[in-house]
């Protein structure tokens, strides 16, 4: 099954899509969110797909896309979880998953607009393989953890490297600026990823290509992921863990190359669909 949002911002009804084409299922009720998973949503829904064969509406094409989940409780990032961005950025590969945060105000639809934070210089892409977390999840062994999925999203991980990297402290700062977490189109549920530990994702800026990676050089794999966040926290349903993203960032290059107003960062992963951002300014409001 593949869940989308959409509509305008703040005011999203839900769908699927069948087939390349996205189909309106507001008539289920409610939305993509906690109490959603919780309450067996994703068999329910199921079954009201198959109740309602043949007669739901398609919505027209054009249609802005939301995130596939509300807006969860956490966003949960993997930083230097690919060996050749470690390599790339300088930095020691890590013993253990490094964990960081973004926050859930970033969250935007994946074909919204990114915007440069005010004063921003160093604004940065990142494509990431994102799972879903489809019920409470406290202190699970790694042979369970695949139990806690619902399923898998493309996100892109934006991230101010100057906030990240020059500003002291974590690497938060730079990362939970507004419209840094672009999700979608769609949340693919588990069997529609045939090995999620060979999954090829690729980015480009401009239309050229500057990371193709794939999810088989992870160096921590999804469920060890999910098993090890959850010894720190609990995860609840609806939450997104983002598993780290390949070689090929503008801090890695020499010299590095940031976003700027006007840019076309386009990203997509086998299985998840496709997503586009154009970039701008920042403007008061």
């Amino acid at each position: 099954m593949k869940l989308i949002r959409y509509g305008e911002p703040n005011r999203e009804k839900i769908g699927v899509q069948i087939e390349g084409k996205n189909y309106d299922v507001s008539a289920f009720g409610g939305d993509f969110n906690e109490q959603f998973f919780e309450e067996n949503g994703l068999a329910r829904l199921e079954e009201f797909i198959k109740a309602n064969e043949g007669t739901l509406v398609e919505i027209p094409a054009e249609t802005r896309l939301g995130s596939p989940i509300a807006r969860p409780s956490k966003i949960v990032c993997i930083g230097l979880n690919y060996r050749d961005h470690a390599e790339e950025t300088k930095a020691q590969i890590p013993a253990e998953p490094i964990i960081f945060m973004k926050s859930t105000t970033s969250l935007v639809g994946p074909n919204d607009a990114i915007v440069i934070p005010k004063g921003s210089t160093k604004t940065d892409w990142e494509v990431e393989f994102g799972i879903v977390i489809g019920k409470k999840a406290s202190y699970v062994e790694e042979a369970a953890a695949m139990d806690y999925v619902a399923g898998y999203v493309l996100h892109n991980d934006v991230s101010e490297r100057e906030y990240q990297l020059e500003r002291g402290g974590t690497w938060d700062k730079g990362k939970g600026c507004d419209t840094f977490a672009p999700i979608g189109p769609f949340l693919a549920t588990q069997e529609e990823i045939a090995d999620i530990n060979n999954v090829r994702l690729w980015l480009s800026v401009n239309g050229k290509t500057v990371q193709d990676g794939n999810t088989s050089n992870l160096i921590f794999k999804v469920p060890f992921i999910v098993s090890y966040i959850s010894q720190f926290m609990t995860l609840l349903p609806g939450d997104v863990i983002s598993t780290g993203t390949p070689a090929g960032v503008g801090l890695g290059f020499n010299p590095p190359v940031y976003l700027k107003p006007g840019d076309v960062v386009e990203l997509g992963a086998e299985g998840l669909g496709t997503s586009k951002q154009v970039v701008k300014a920042y403007e008061a409001h």
